[in-house]
This record gives C-alpha cells, structure tokens and sequence, in this order.
C-alpha cells in the first residue's frame, strides 16, 4: 500500500469541464449540482490544487450517477436525485476524514479497519496460529488486497493502467474506495457477504500447511546440522528478510487490533458469548436489520442485547482496559486524557479533592494499591472513583465537535 503514495504517475491530462449531461446520457442538473458541491467542499477543506479539487469532484459525481444508475431499488424509489446527493456527501465525508488524518494516520486506520472486519476468518486449516501469527497472515493478506483495490479504482473510474495516486487528496480518495469496496455486499445463497470477508476467507483456506515455520529457528538457525529443512528457498529467504528488515513496525499499526481481540476476549470470559457475536456483526458494519436475521432476533431483542453490549463496552474502556483503549485514542494520562489545555483546567476544577489527589498519583504513575491506601480508599472504591473520573473526561471528548484544520501533508 505504500508505493500507491509514492509512485510517480505520468502528468494527468487537461482537466474535464464539469458535466452537462449525466454519465448515460440523461439530461440533468442533478450531476451538475453534485459536481459543485464537490469541487466547493474539497476546495474549502483540503489545501489540494484546483485541477486536484476538479479531478477527484468529477470521479465522485461519475461513480454515484452509476450506482443510481445500476441500482433497482434506487431507480424503483422515484428519488434518484436525492439518493444520489446522500451517496456522494458519504463519499465527500469519507474523502475528507482520509484527508485529515494525513498519509500515514489514514494508512493505519484503513489497515485497523479492514484488519479488525477480517481477524475472525483467518484461519488457515490445519493450524492454530497465535496472536501474532494471525496478524502476519492478514498482513500478507491485507497487501494483496490494497492492489486488487487499486486496480478496481482504477477500471471503475476509467484511469490507465500505470495510474498511482500522487497527492494527499488522491490517496484519501483512494483508500476511502477501498474502505467501501472492502464493504461491498456480495449476494450469496440465503444472504449476503462482505467482499473482503469472502476474499480474507479464500485467501485463508489457500495458505499451504507446509508453509508453517518456526519463526525463532528461522533466525537463529538450526541446531541440528543434518537438518535439510533449514536449506529450503523459503527459510532462506525469511531469514534474510528478518535480518533487514530489523526495525520493529509501528506499535499504532496493530493497537486498533489489539482493543478488539481484548475485548472479544473480555466478553468471552464472562460468558457474554451474544454480545461478542454482536460486536462481531458490527465489525462487518452491518445494519441493525441484518444482525437480527442473522442472530435470528426480533428487533426488541436486538436493542436489548446492544444495550447490554453499551454496558459491558463502557465496563471494558474505562475499567477493565482503560490504558489500552486510551492509548489507542490517543487520549493517555500524559496527554491529559486527550484534552486540550482550556479544557483539561475546566474538567479538573470541577472534580473534588480526593478525585484530584487520585489524578494526581495516577499520572505520577503509582500502582493501585499505594494510591488506595494513600487515600484512605479500598480497592472498589478506588476504581469506583477512578471509572468517574474517565467518564466525565470521555463525556468531554465525545461532545466536542471537531475543528481540526485540514492537513498540510498535500
């Protein structure tokens, strides 16, 4: 996915006047409106040249006029028009959060994304793979799939073969379609299935089991000399790439994995096995009417069981695994709990002595039971007062509305 940011492309022709007339040729104000929010919406929101803007406003008004086009429910609706404004103000949104994020957060959370929809159909026959090792095998999976996405971009917008993007608005573009194209339903006997679900589950079942490799021999080498097996091409070749490519990857790039296979496992562990089949449904991006069928629910069970999700997910970010899941918000005690400077003075003036001191201890790094003693607390206590403190830290973040300026990676 890397070299789809470097690349260097061929210089891109004379930009296309908006259109008149819509891509099948219909007679229509409809795109001409959609190209201009568009183009003004990029224009504002990005530091993108204006043919850059003009470009990627009329890829976006092309693509929704040809899913109206092709879809029967919308075409049976009566409301192509506003079906079409909802699609492309989706894709502006997308668009612009990939724009926002820069190169290299937007290529981590497209990988978190995609890395967390397929993490339970990875599992190759024949063998139990560790944490880690599953997270090798949809890495590898994941690289094959960004090109297979990079080609489709490029056959579904008309671009050429050689056709990389080059700019930060033309990544962002680019892995918002591969967020959706990922996303992709794909009806099959009785339901419907997520293109990446199939692709990950196919890719699963092709992995040899002879590929398996002790990854601590491979580099340390056999201690067996007689051992033709540490001969073979692909030892060989593991290890030398071990040895190059020393550096440790980016912590960030599997944190977001890491949040989910906590939880499902904190939901295991107390038989909350409905609430982990939920939240693995929801993973898929499912609607709350695809969960039901699937779960065999009727709806008044299903806001049931997302209620008692809500409960068990709180539980899970703010007491059991409260470190983890704010460090992956970027939102740990030594930034304040994601707070501002204004806001942080705010939100501790209005918590009471004991709630400071025992902020205080945390960021200091004290362990829990020095600070309950220090306190006067006991154990429940302590993390009684502690959940309420993150709480109305979190209410905080959670009622911001983001004012964040665009991204000056372009």
């Amino acid at each position: 996915m890397n070299s789809a940011a470097t690349a260097t492309i061929p210089t891109a022709p004379t930009a296309p006047t908006a259109p008149t007339t819509n891509t099948f040729g219909e007679n229509t104000n409809g795109e001409e409106v959609i190209f201009q929010l568009a183009y003004k919406e990029l224009k504002q929101f990005t530091k993108a040249s204006d043919k850059n803007c003009h470009d990627v406003a009329n890829r976006i008004t092309i693509e929704v006029y040809r899913i109206c086009h092709e879809s029967k429910r919308i075409q049976a609706s009566g409301a192509v028009e506003n079906s079409a404004m909802t699609l492309a103000k989706h894709r502006l949104q997308q668009c612009l959060r990939y724009y926002q994020l820069g190169s290299s957060r937007g290529r981590v959370e497209l990988h978190s994304t995609l890395s967390a929809i397929i993490y339970r159909y990875i599992n190759p026959p024949q063998r139990q793979l560790s944490y880690q090792g599953r997270l090798t095998i949809i890495e590898d999976f994941l690289q094959s799939f960004y090109l297979e996405a990079l080609n489709a971009f490029r056959r579904e917008n008309q671009l050429g073969p050689t056709y990389r993007p080059q700019t930060l608005l033309e990544l962002s573009e680019y892995m918002a379609f591969t967020e959706r194209y990922g996303k992709r339903r794909i009806p099959l006997p009785g339901r419907q299935q997520q293109l990446i679900i199939l692709r990950a589950q196919t890719f699963s079942q092709q992995q040899p089991p002879e590929a398996i490799v002790d990854i601590e021999q491979a580099a340390e080498g056999s201690s067996n000399e007689g051992d033709g097996t540490w001969e073979e091409p692909a030892v060989q070749q593991l290890r030398s790439a071990m040895a190059t490519q020393a550096a440790p990857e980016p912590e960030e790039d599997t944190l977001r994995s890491v949040v989910v296979t906590e939880l499902m496992s904190y939901l295991e562990q107390r038989d909350q096995s409905d609430c982990a089949d939920y939240f693995s449904l929801r993973l898929q991006d499912m609607s709350a009417q695809e969960i039901e069928n699937v779960l065999g629910l009727t709806p008044r069970q299903r806001d049931y069981l997302q209620q008692r999700f809500k409960y068990h997910l709180i539980r899970f970010a703010l007491l059991h695994k409260w470190e983890l899941v704010h460090e992956w918000l970027e939102a740990s005690l030594h930034t304040n709990l994601g707070l501002t400077p204004q806001q942080w003075e705010a939100y501790t003036a209005q918590l009471d002595e004991k709630q400071r001191a025992l902020l205080d201890l945390k960021q200091q790094g004290q362990p829990d039971d020095k600070i309950a003693k220090a306190l006067g607390l006991s154990m429940a206590q302590l993390q009684k007062r502690w959940f309420k403190i993150l709480e109305q830290a979190w209410e905080i973040r959670n009622s911001l509305v983001s004012g964040s300026s665009a991204s000056t990676h372009e």
